[in-house]
């Protein structure tokens, strides 16, 4: 699949069935819009579709494969962390384009559809009771952006580590010297690989201020309230990396509460370049994870596996690309 140019928020309202005002009100994450969940989902889901389009549109097979998709997230967990609805539209919409059933799969799936299943893609965070009913399965697996015994699954993943050195590179090449972080933790206890990432960079160059450090969950609401948090300080921040696109949201918003403009007053860079970022005023300068391709690999690699199983599990790392749009601005 390929990126596709610059789709409006008419294109989203007319497949979304909605205004173009409900759009951006939903898109920009407006706390006083009194629509639906389901509403909420068919705008991201538009959103994404448009995102991308393939060049194989037409491309079907004769035989269909069956492939099963495990993912640990609620549609009210999507909806405050866009990044896992886009990885499954796009799962979703290679499947259908390259003639592929795809069927929702879990613990409690039946044995008949887990027969008809030759493979489990995963998403998410995964228990170890997770973990052993998919090695129960005996069916190969596949985990998208996640990283699970590297001696029992195989795995597709960004790397976030690449994708942080470039943001932070950004910004100390705009000129600043004075960085936040606005992020969280995937795991309770564990340091998430972007915030190890920035406090090493900036360590490295006697930059880092732990105080400008902040971290909570990964949501717009999150994002608000830690932007606050920042730029209250006697001393803040001209710059911040945020961790992801939804939290970039809530900085918006709270900056504007706070009479504060971007880039003017406060340059920010998000991470994953959900097609929320563009929309943005200003558009968010961010991190592109390249989640059309990560779907294409991990399906590839699956379907590999399916016809011939692996020797070893192989762990393939994808690299992200800065998109520089107009929330940065270049001092000194």
């Amino acid at each position: 699949m390929t990126k596709k140019k610059n789709p409006t928020i008419k294109d989203i309202a007319d497949i979304a069935e909605v205004s173009p005002a409900t759009v951006s009100r939903v898109l920009n994450y407006d706390t006083s819009l009194n629509v639906p969940n389901e509403t909420k989902k068919r705008v991201f889901e538009a959103a994404e579709e448009l995102e991308y389009e393939s060049p194989n549109a037409k491309k079907r097979k004769s035989k269909q494969s069956v492939i099963g998709f495990f993912s640990t997230y609620s549609v009210e967990e999507e909806l405050e962390d866009v990044y896992y609805l886009a990885v499954r539209v796009a799962v979703e919409k290679y499947t259908t384009l390259n003639g592929i059933q795809i069927e929702m799969v879990g613990e409690h799936s039946s044995k008949e559809l887990l027969n008809k299943v030759e493979g489990i893609l995963c998403l998410g965070s995964f228990s170890e009771a997770d973990i052993n009913w998919l090695k129960k399965t005996r069916k190969p697996v596949i985990f998208m952006d996640t990283f699970r015994e590297s001696d029992s699954f195989s795995s597709v993943l960004m790397d976030s580590r690449l994708g942080t050195n470039k943001a932070v590179t950004c910004l100390l090449e705009n000129g600043h010297r004075d960085i936040g972080f606005i992020g969280g933790m995937d795991t309770p206890g564990e340091k998430d690989a972007r915030q190890v990432v920035f406090e090493e960079k900036l360590s490295s160059l006697s930059l880092l201020n732990p105080e400008w450090v902040t971290l909570g969950e990964y949501t717009p609401q999150a994002g608000y309230d830690l932007f606050k948090e920042l730029m209250t300080l006697d001393k803040a921040p001209t710059a911040i990396f945020i961790a992801n696109d939804s939290m970039a949201v809530g900085c918006y918003k709270a900056a504007h509460e706070l009479g504060l403009k971007i880039p003017d007053d406060i340059s920010l860079i998000g991470f994953n370049d959900l097609a929320s970022a563009e929309f943005l005023i200003p558009a968010l300068t961010t991190i592109r994870l390249q989640i059309d391709y990560l779907v294409e690999v991990a399906i590839t690699m699956l379907k590999r596996s399916i016809e011939k199983p692996l020797p070893y599990p192989l762990k393939v790392v994808i690299p992200p690309q800065l998109i520089k749009r107009e929330s940065i601005k270049k001092i000194g």
